[in-house]
């Protein structure tokens, strides 16, 4: 868009609340740090860490650390997940690793190879790692 005097503006999300996604194909090596809803489709290696929903789509790939509040899997997951509330496995999930969460919902036809610990309601979705 273009202003009055023609010089370029950036366009502004008026939105509520943002979303941010990595799509397939798409590989990042680190950490990623958000405050709203993230959905990956692509492949991570690190640690991601949001106070929104994280949504792993079918063809997500993460190995690493996830931080968050809520979480829906339908992708991979090798790492240590902790899930301030829900935590959702869909029938193509495949977790490996260690998870802490409040609530566990499980559909038939996932793959659940963990340590898990629930009932964690002050789970933290900050800069710390869960204590042990």
């Amino acid at each position: 868009m273009f202003n009055k005097e023609n010089k370029k503006t950036m366009a502004v999300d008026n939105s509520a609340a943002g979303s941010n996604r990595i799509v397939a194909g798409t590989k990042i090596k680190g950490e990623v740090n958000s405050g709203s809803d993230f959905r990956i489709d692509g492949e991570i290696e690190g640690t991601i860490q949001t106070s929104g929903r994280l949504v792993v789509g079918k063809t997500g790939l993460i190995k690493g650390n996830i931080i968050c509040t809520n979480a829906d899997i339908e992708g991979t997951v090798h790492g240590t997940l902790v899930v301030k509330s829900t935590l959702s496995l869909k029938a193509t999930a495949v977790i490996e690793g260690d998870v802490q969460t409040d609530k566990l919902a499980i559909e038939p036809g996932a793959v659940f190879n963990v340590t898990c610990k629930m009932g964690v309601k002050s789970a933290p979705v900050g800069n710390e790692p869960a204590k042990k």
